[in-house]
């Protein structure tokens, strides 16, 4: 057989260019144009097809397969050296970056998991009274899930809603879920990951390109975020569902950056007050010691946060529009859990009476405020 290389294209590359190109080729390093020309050459040449192929497999031995799941903090790091050269014209916000974030990690998870892992089942918890509640379905239908939810957001900001323009506008986030799983009559297949990220990534330059989207408000059914809180609130979410897919799939997955998980833990702290008060009116909770105006000081409980995202919440304990009081006469009682934990509470993932909490001072109330923070969770 003749092996001598073919003359080049009078109308392409030369085969001494194309011959030079295949190293980057190994690496993927070429253009998309490059990378045409090189396996178009690659077809009828075939002393550089054979150096293409020893080259590609000494890239093999030279890299290990890593898993895509990235350290929680390279990809702000790699974005921070790039906006210091050159600041984005449209800087994401800052309430945005966990949602931004988040979204991206889930992803890149998604994208390293085989064709049956998307039926792989999982089991979505929450903390509800008497007993926890709990859902069954699949790692394809906790992200139909977090579709639906996301869409809440989508619908005020006046994109399009996932579930169609016919979707009830009242519709909270677990009647939005059933509606998404049962359209179509079919159980969700991997295909829904394409419309998840589209609508995540149309949602993050929405709100980049509109400053006084903040202002804006989310209903979910039974109660209602500003446009902030509910993006730090599916940043939450998405974080805590994809646990729920990398323990299913036996994949490994970190927490948030710290500065992404003090955001979620601060949201988290400042829905407590309120919480406890609805609590209290559905009479899940114990009645207010005293009243407190407006204002006023009244007793409190400390909340120190330890570890990555850690700081310290002072929580209002009789009224939400108490002020907190770090005085001796006020300061009834402190509790301190390491950040992790805090928001793994507050998902429902651990039950109030397990939390790992330091305590100290009145047990009913640090008993009524871990309760009232495990409430937040639901499907």
């Amino acid at each position: 057989m003749n092996s001598a290389a073919p003359a080049p294209s009078p109308s392409g590359p030369s085969h001494a260019l194309l011959k030079s190109l295949l190293g980057a080729w190994a690496l993927a390093a070429c253009s998309a144009e490059e990378t045409e020309a090189v396996e178009g050459h690659l077809t009828t040449c075939a002393p550089c097809a054979e150096e293409a192929l020893r080259l590609r497999d000494a890239v093999a031995l030279l890299h290990r397969e890593e898993s895509l799941d990235l350290d929680p903090v390279l990809r702000s790091r790699v974005l921070e050296g790039c906006l210091g050269r050159r600041p984005a014209r449209t800087p994401v916000p800052t309430w945005a970056a966990p949602y931004d974030a988040e979204t991206a990690r889930l992803d890149a998870l998604l994208a390293d998991i085989g064709d049956a892992d998307w039926h792989a089942p999982v089991r979505l918890r929450w903390f509800d009274e008497p007993d926890p509640g709990s859902r069954r379905t699949t790692v394809a239908g906790v992200i139909g899930h977090l579709l639906a939810v996301d869409g809440l957001v989508a619908r005020a900001l006046g994109l399009d809603d996932p579930l169609g323009p016919g979707a009830p506008t009242a519709a909270g986030p677990a009647e939005r879920t059933e509606l998404l799983w049962t359209a179509g009559g079919r159980p969700l297949t991997r295909r829904v990951r394409s419309a998840w990220r589209e609508q995540g990534h149309t949602l993050v330059r929405t709100v980049s390109f509109a400053p006084g989207a903040s202002d804006l408000t989310v209903p979910y059914g039974e109660f209602a975020l500003p446009l902030a809180d509910a993006l730090l609130e599916r940043a939450f979410e998405c974080w805590v569902h994809a646990e729920d897919i990398a323990e299913a799939v036996a994949y490994p997955y970190d927490p948030p950056a710290g500065a992404h998980l003090h955001q979620l833990v601060d949201l988290a702290a400042r829905l407590l007050p309120g919480t406890l008060a609805a609590r209290r009116r559905a009479g899940l909770a114990s009645p207010a010691r005293s009243l407190v105006a407006a204002g006023a000081p009244g007793r409190t409980l400390r909340l120190e946060i330890e570890g990555a995202g850690g700081g310290t919440w002072d929580i209002p304990l009789d009224s939400p529009a108490a002020a907190p009081s770090a005085t001796e006469e006020h300061l009834v009682a402190e509790v301190a859990l390491e950040g992790v934990e805090f928001c793994r509470l507050a998902a429902g993932h651990v039950p109030p009476r397990e939390a790992a909490a330091g305590q100290h001072g009145d047990r009913e109330a640090v008993h009524e405020v871990l309760t009232a923070l495990a409430s937040l969770s639901r499907l």
